[in-house]
């Protein structure tokens, strides 16, 4: 039986990764454009030079960040749909650092800085925490409107109170802080590129997360109020506190990957600074399974999809929007893969299919009892 259920979990992650791949490819011919062509330059274009391999990776960092913050509230039964908000507050407050203590050496500020962004995030994610767990406020609703709330005050600093004094004199008013100094900068993994040393701490975060949720008693109690509140709470699980806690864990997250991508990416605070990170980290977590070890694979594919989607929007003429419906593709092979692994009706009955098919060498039909009527 454990066989079985393997390769019946095999079959359905084969079968909604084809139906994934043939729904984009239709999407594909219906714009004119070739989908093997598109998914060859997608799946192969970036990994032709270090280059292209090594930003693969600079979008992995941010989204796998994102992704394991999304993993613990998700797996705490509170839903964070407030990431993009979070990781914009996280690069304002490592920004604001990084400018005011310019003077700092870098075994102080850097950390600082990553610390600010961090507490920020925690700080916008505590809040729908605190409305959801004492006021009853629907998440889903209260981080979403976060989000908007979070891209106005960006927006407004950057063309305000942050914007680059040299913007201002030459007129171009080009919403962007000013260039923060070189000891808040992560350092360059593989010189000539943008590979940064935020991979390594991503790394370092996923295997935490993973003790955090697996073998700790806080990660059992958050698990446990996610599985089921009531019962949680019969158990004497403070359910509210884990709630909070879940979403302090997703908006540190968040504000962090923030932080690491202004500074080891772009080394100032620009409009578009979080690519959708915020949303797309979601579908990483979802793909990845709400685990770190599968976060991580799932983020470096993503990665590869970004990359490959810039690839193809130059040499085959695919608009780069292309991603966001194979994102979409993407999260309904998700969710369908899901339920039907969780349907134990179907899994029987794809286990009596199987038996009826191909039936066990030397079987023999059973044999009726004394008395019993006659088939």
């Amino acid at each position: 039986m454990p066989r079985f259920r393997l390769l019946y979990a095999g079959a359905v992650v084969l079968l909604a990764a084809l139906a994934a791949a043939g729904a984009g490819a239709l999407v594909l011919a219906a714009i004119g454009k070739s989908p093997w062509a598109t998914y060859a330059v997608i799946l192969t274009g970036p990994l032709q030079d270090l280059f292209g391999a090594t930003e693969i990776l600079v979008r992995a960092v941010p989204l796998i960040l994102v992704a394991l913050g999304i993993a613990i509230s998700f797996r705490s039964g509170i839903l964070n749909i407030g990431a993009e908000g979070q990781l914009m507050v996280g690069v304002l407050a490592a920004t604001a650092v990084a400018l005011a203590l310019p003077g700092l050496p870098r075994p102080a500020l850097l950390p600082l800085c990553l610390a600010a962004g961090a507490a920020s995030g925690a700080l916008w994610g505590g809040i729908a925490g605190v409305l959801r767990a004492w006021l009853g406020v629907n998440e889903i609703l209260s981080t979403v409107m976060l989000n908007y709330i979070a891209a106005q005050l960006y927006t407004f600093l950057l063309r305000g109170p942050m914007i680059d004094p040299d913007e201002l004199m030459t007129g171009s008013g080009t919403p962007q802080s000013v260039r923060l100094p070189r000891s808040a900068w992560l350092d360059r993994l593989v010189p000539g590129t943008r590979l940064h040393a935020g991979l390594l701490l991503a790394l370092a975060l996923a295997a935490c997360v993973w003790l955090l949720l697996w073998r700790t008693t806080l990660g059992y109690r958050m698990r446990a109020a996610g599985a089921g509140s009531k019962a949680a709470r019969y158990a004497g699980i403070r359910v509210e506190r884990s709630l909070l806690v879940a979403m302090l864990f997703a908006g540190g997250f968040a504000g962090l990957a923030g932080a690491v991508e202004v500074l080891g990416v772009h080394h100032r605070a620009i409009e578009g600074i979080s690519s959708g990170y915020g949303f797309a980290g979601i579908v990483v977590a979802l793909f990845g399974g709400l685990h770190p070890a599968g976060i991580v694979p799932a983020a470096v594919f993503f990665g590869l999809l970004l990359v490959g989607a810039d690839m193809t929007q130059r040499s085959a003429g695919v608009p780069a929007n292309m991603i966001l419906v194979l994102q979409g593709v993407i999260i309904l092979a998700i969710v369908s893969a899901r339920m039907a692994l969780r349907d134990a009706y179907a899994q029987e009955r794809a286990a009596r299919l199987v038996r009826r098919l191909f039936p066990a060498r030397g079987a023999t039909p059973a044999r009726a009892a004394p008395g019993d009527p006659a088939p």
